[in-house]
């Protein structure tokens, strides 16, 4: 005696009903063979449509055993029944159940999808069935497109897609006209003929009539098993296709099926995924920006520095800046100047001093700063002349009595027109030659710094001998060469300095410090305000969320289709979470295409500041988008995956 393909031994299947539970299935014994053709006939509640599902593996019995070629579902876990469902059943639904933003092939494709089959072999044996079920001019047409009996010829060829070796049709002429009816009858015999075990659930006598095997059911009871005199076909003749292979290809293949819908699923819901990413562009486009402002400010900062000479350093009295003791060290000379000059890390050296004095020209009066330097102070400064000239080193030797005057004093000293080049003022009662005017400085930070005070120079011997009466000096300006470390340098400097004076008798104020703090505190505000443009991120990844949460609500029904084509939760999972990703994948493409236009409207509006776009910034945004997308995808992912097959089946 043949063993039965399909065996169920005291099948019950009850639901909760309030306090008590309603049995559906009421110890139901059934065995089918291999190349038989039953029909399940009952009135509307007899159970029929129950008993079909638990035939199909989408449902559960409460209690009983089934037995699929000898093999027992309920030790199968969810996986195993998928592939259960996905390679042995077929299923064809009174209501089609096609995916309405596919065409037809993509249809009937999409059970092979999840068996593994290479994406050549499935459009190939795709298109051959359509075409052998009369559809070869439709292959593109959307189920809209379809009539009623064509979209079943559709479902049909989905239902052999894989082999198909158990075909289950419930009411499969229930929503169409006689002529279509008649034609799926026909298409279900030829199945029949070829191998296939066919199982068809209706209440229609005529429908039953065409079965070898009859079986009526009533109030979950089977009441009748009646068979005609018809050979039953050797078992296994139908071999399934695309059985499961798992490769490297097959899991690329999978993605790449799984991107191919979502973005099927986006096109055909523009308006709500156009809304799914407003947050994560807004997001992006926030966090790229802010970043390209600050990185833009801290340059635009250190060029300033760099243009000064932010590789500057200035010695100066006692052990600190709060040092009380400092206004009676002595101890920085001139001959220090010469020293540190001679030093190889060393561009330029300028001694610096400095006191308030009364300017006078003619009968204009006014009070300055005098400062006393040496040649290379305007270097070691990056000052400018704006007219004339520095003095040079033989001025400084001889003490000469020339001045040079920032453009601040020019407009306080002389009127509108007046060269002040060759004029005379006095410094307090020193009378000296103007031979320059600099060019405003850009350190007013520094000593020396125009800023709103009047500044002027003048050689720092001249100061020493007939202002300030003393050879000391106030604090030295050292400028290192380019590109040499000054960390190296100030070393160097404070070695050579202690060796002179016996003593660490001075501190060394580092520009370099002011540069490394400043992109510190800059690196800082953007991190902070990157944090503050994440919550807008963050705001999206919730609507995201929240709309892909609605989204698996709406798709219920396409997920339980997927499901009974042999999709496993991992395959639902993925789907949704390709959806999410790719959404905020796109979303973020955007937020940085936005950024880049606000850069560019920035830079129209002020040429001379510019924000700075990094590839890092880029890269960081699109890795942020995607964790949002896998994040904030993951629960509605989740909960499509585990989705009650029956149920969402039955879901409009």
């Amino acid at each position: 005696m043949r063993k039965p393909l399909l065996e169920l031994s005291n099948i019950v299947r009850s639901f909760p009903a309030g306090d008590s539970e309603a049995v559906v299935l009421d110890q139901v014994n059934l065995c089918i063979h291999a190349g038989e053709m039953v029909a399940i006939m009952g009135a509307s509640g007899s159970g029929k449509s129950t008993l079909m599902n638990i035939l199909g593996c989408l449902d559960k019995p409460t209690s009983g055993t089934y037995l699929v070629n000898g093999r027992d579902v309920s030790d199968l876990d969810s996986d195993e029944l998928a592939g259960l469902r996905r390679d042995r059943f077929g299923f064809i639904f009174q209501r089609y159940h096609l995916l309405p933003h596919l065409s037809a092939q993509g249809n009937v494709e999409m059970p092979a999808v999840y068996s593994g089959l290479a994406k050549d072999a499935r459009q190939d044996r795709a298109k051959a069935l359509l075409s052998r079920l009369g559809l070869s001019d439709k292959f593109e047409h959307r189920p809209s497109q379809l009539s009623g009996g064509q979209q079943q010829r559709v479902s049909i060829a989905r239902a052999l897609m894989n082999g198909g070796e158990v075909i289950l049709a419930d009411e499969p002429t229930g929503a169409l006209d006689s002529h279509s009816g008649e034609e799926v009858m026909n298409i279900l015999r030829e199945l029949h003929a070829q191998g296939h075990t066919v199982i068809i659930v209706t209440h229609d006598h005529k429908v039953a009539d065409c079965a070898e095997r009859i079986v009526e059911i009533s109030d979950g009871r089977i009441i009748s098993d009646r068979s005609k005199p018809v050979e039953v076909l050797v078992e296994g003749k139908v071999a399934p296709h695309g059985r499961e292979v798992q490769s490297l290809r097959v899991i690329f293949d999978r993605f790449g099926a799984a991107l191919n819908m979502a973005w099927r699923a986006m096109s055909a819901n523009r308006m709500r995924t156009l809304l799914t990413m407003l947050g994560v562009v807004i997001g992006i486009t926030s966090v790229v920006s802010i970043v390209a402002i600050g990185e833009g400010a801290k340059r635009k900062i250190l060029q300033n520095i760099g243009e000064i000479g932010s590789n500057t350093m200035t010695i100066y009295p006692g052990k600190d800046m709060a040092d009380d003791k400092a206004g009676s060290i002595r101890t920085l000379l001139p001959s220090d100047v010469s020293a540190l000059q001679a030093m190889t890390y060393v561009d330029s050296v300028t001694p610096n001093t400095s006191t308030q004095l009364r300017l006078r020209y003619r009968s204009v009066d006014a009070n300055s700063m005098i400062n006393g330097v040496g040649e290379h102070y305007f270097r070691v400064n990056g000052l400018l002349p704006a007219k004339g000239r520095f003095f040079s080193q033989e001025d400084v030797a001889q003490q000469a009595q020339l001045v040079v005057i920032d453009q601040n004093t020019q407009k306080k000293l002389f009127e509108k027109g007046v060269d002040p080049i060759g004029k005379v003022i006095l410094l307090g009662n020193l009378p000296a030659t103007v031979v320059g005017v600099a060019a405003t400085a850009k350190n007013d930070f520094k000593e020396g710094g125009g800023g709103k005070n009047l500044q002027v120079y003048l050689p720092y011997t001249t100061a020493a001998n007939w202002i300030f009466g003393q050879q000391t000096l106030s604090n030295i300006t050292v400028r290192i060469k380019a590109g040499l470390p000054a960390a190296a340098a100030e070393q160097s400097i404070e070695k050579l300095l202690t060796l002179r004076h016996g003593s660490k008798d001075f501190y060394i104020f580092n520009m370099d410090s002011i540069v490394k703090t400043i992109e510190k505190v800059s690196q800082t505000l953007a991190l902070l305000l990157s944090l503050i443009a994440l919550i807008s991120l963050v705001v999206g990844g919730i609507g995201v969320m929240n709309i892909m949460l609605v989204s698996v609500t709406e798709r219920t029904r396409e997920i339980g289709i997927r499901m009974a084509v042999g999709a496993r939760q991992s395959d639902v999972m993925q789907q949704f979470l390709t959806e999410s990703v790719l959404v905020c994948l796109i979303g973020g493409a955007i937020g940085v295409l936005l950024s880049l236009t606000i850069g560019g409207l920035v830079a129209l509006a002020a040429p001379d500041w510019k924000m700075i776009f990094s590839l890092s910034s880029f890269i960081a945004a699109f890795i942020c988008s995607t964790l949002i997308g896998v994040f904030f995808g993951f629960m509605p992912a989740r909960n499509a995956a585990c989705l009650d097959p029956i149920e969402a089946l039955a879901r409009e």
